[in-house]
């Protein structure tokens, strides 16, 4: 799924990175600790979460992951986005909640970690 057709989904405005839209988007996760994003979110996911600092962005370039989108209407401090514009990750900004916003993508088809073996 494009990250286009994500952003259509869950009425997202793209905080950084308009011109990835086009980007491939092979799973999701919605997690807030960033320890368990670390031991089980696979490369060329989305993440959504509730959390807005920089350290969302670290973890999200370690594990490879191609964009994140900030749930609840949480916006993210100056730090985090431009950090996340020095190291070209998209983040997104929807008002659903995280458990509505992961079923609104899953309902779409979009799979969860889980289920996609690599």
């Amino acid at each position: 799924m494009t990250l286009d057709k994500i952003k259509k989904i869950l009425n997202a405005k793209v905080i950084v990175g308009s011109d990835a839209l086009n980007a491939d988007i092979k799973m999701a996760c919605g997690c807030d600790l960033m320890s368990d994003v670390l031991a089980f979110v696979k490369s060329d996911s989305l993440l959504l979460t509730g959390l807005t600092n920089p350290q969302v962005i670290r973890t999200v370039e370690m594990s490879d992951i191609k964009a994140v989108c900030f749930v609840r209407g949480k916006k993210p401090d100056k730090e985090t986005v431009e950090l996340a514009k020095s190291k070209n990750i998209p983040l997104l900004l929807t008002d659903f909640p995280l458990f509505e916003a992961c079923g609104k993508l899953y309902k779409e088809g979009l799979a969860g970690c889980s289920e996609i073996n690599e």
